[in-house]
């Protein structure tokens, strides 16, 4: 994956914490950069979908379109989860 350099500004005291870490951890000063913020964008996408799921709750029980949409997808599901079955059963014998 590619790298890309940028600059930040930090308080001090943020920073200090930062090189302790670094130092604790044995990486570079960076890598906790970058792990810090790939774990705050997941923390931030795990909230919009919990977001999500709460608004669709609050929603109600599916109308008839959407039973009908969901009754095609489970059939839908069953014939390819029996298609791997039975390819995974051939491959067996």
């Amino acid at each position: 994956m590619a790298s890309i350099k940028t600059a930040v500004s930090l308080q001090k005291e943020l920073f200090d914490q930062v090189e302790e870490l670094s130092r604790q951890m044995k990486v570079p000063r960076s890598r906790v950069f970058a792990l810090a913020l790939a774990r705050f964008i997941r923390d931030a996408q795990d909230r919009r979908l919990f977001a999500q799921i709460n608004l669709a709750c609050e929603q109600g029980p599916p109308d008839q379109e959407e039973r009908s949409r969901i009754g095609h997808i489970r059939r839908q599901h069953r014939l390819i989860a029996a298609g791997e079955w039975s390819s995974t059963e051939e491959q067996h014998e």
